[in-house]
């Protein structure tokens, strides 16, 4: 699909690589480009890593070197300048927003065209004040707010009362995951995958650890691969070796390209305390791959058939997640019918499917 006329959209997020947002951002930007939208992407910090179509414009340069209110007053007239000079037919911005008096300066003074805020939390105040009048300035001339899950779309009307609220699912770029997926990898035993960062204790792998400490897979030659980093890593490597499971536990460290990871993988587990919508879950399932999740929040209930593409466990239940181990492996029934039903189970996070309702919400043409 080609657009008979030409948009400029700017989108406005933290940085390139990393977060989940972030390549949600990176994947729409592919999209856009593909359609004939010119594209910008305004980080914060100049950091690449996902692919992406468009110009990037990082805003760590606007600050001139200087730190603290002369930095951010910088980068806030760079900012000016730069939307100014643009004149973007929409801006969508995939930030975080918890300097709550900042975001309402950008929103009304900076952004000059009509703008779309997406929330990819179950914890929205990290995007919307928790006061309900500060929540109504803020996103008042707001052309849409999205969120990333059904949930999050009742919670956000539930709690702050605002209405122009829409549901969109974060995408992901199928054709590029097939690409990747076919990459070689040099294990040469059984595993199960995880994926995530180590800086805070948010993805919990220290239940995972505990959880597959408690099951039949070390005993079944079933090892457990993390591919992630950050400072938790000596606690995590220190609770497998006091478990005495060292040697089946890998830490593989960041990986550009888990999806190779995971096509190999007999099944993916996710135990996080909270999420938005778990991008690893969807992208785990598009390799063909089953899923093991705790039944937080928001997010897994809207990506997990139970049964059909992996198992839903009991939100932070340690000993149901490791019996739900023990169950998608010892039970070859179930897992073959999860296995076979898992890419068809995500038809509707597909980057086409995703972008063409953005186009529609935009009245793009």
């Amino acid at each position: 699909m080609k657009l008979q006329n030409k948009y400029k959209i700017a989108l406005v997020g933290f940085r390139l690589s990393g977060g989940g947002s972030d390549r949600v951002m990176a994947n729409l930007s592919v999209y856009f480009d593909q359609v004939g939208v010119d594209v910008s992407i305004v980080t914060v910090i100049d950091q690449l890593g996902y692919p992406y179509s468009g110009e990037v414009f990082s805003t760590a340069s606007l600050k001139n070197n200087q730190n603290g209110l002369v930095g951010k007053l910088n980068r806030m007239v760079g900012l000016h300048r730069f939307f100014r000079k643009n004149k973007f037919d929409y801006i969508i911005d995939f930030r975080f927003r918890t300097k709550k008096m900042q975001e309402w300066v950008i929103s009304k003074f900076i952004y000059n065209a009509p703008t779309i805020f997406t929330i990819h939390s179950s914890k929205t105040d990290e995007y919307i004040p928790n006061s309900k009048w500060l929540a109504h300035k803020m996103y008042a001339n707001a052309y849409q707010i999205i969120a990333i899950t059904n949930a999050i779309n009742a919670k956000i009307k539930a709690e702050q009362g605002l209405k122009k609220v829409q549901t969109i699912y974060n995408p992901v770029d199928l054709e590029s995951i097939d690409r990747l997926m076919m990459e070689p990898i040099d294990l040469e035993f059984e595993y199960i995958i995880a994926v995530g960062q180590f800086e805070n204790g948010i993805k919990q792998f220290d239940h995972l650890i505990a959880a597959y400490a408690n099951s039949s897979l070390k005993s079944e030659q079933i090892h457990l691969v993390i591919c992630g980093e950050g400072q938790l890593l000596p606690q995590l490597a220190e609770q497998a070796d006091r478990l005495n499971i060292t040697e089946y536990i890998h830490f593989m460290g960041f990986q550009s390209n888990p999806y190779k990871y995971m096509r190999k993988a007999k099944f993916f587990v996710l135990c996080s305390r909270f999420e938005g919508l778990p991008m690893v879950l969807i992208e785990s399932l598009a390799c063909h791959t089953p899923v093991v999740s705790y039944d937080c929040e928001t997010g897994p209930r809207e990506i997990v058939i139970p049964d059909e593409n992996g198992l839903l466990v009991a939100n932070q239940s340690i000993p149901e997640l490791q019996r739900a181990l023990d169950r998608l492996h010892s039970d070859s029934a179930l897992y073959e019918h999860c296995k076979l039903n898992a890419r068809q189970s995500i038809a509707a996070f597909n980057l086409e499917v995703v972008g063409k309702q953005w186009v529609a919400l935009m009245k793009l043409q």
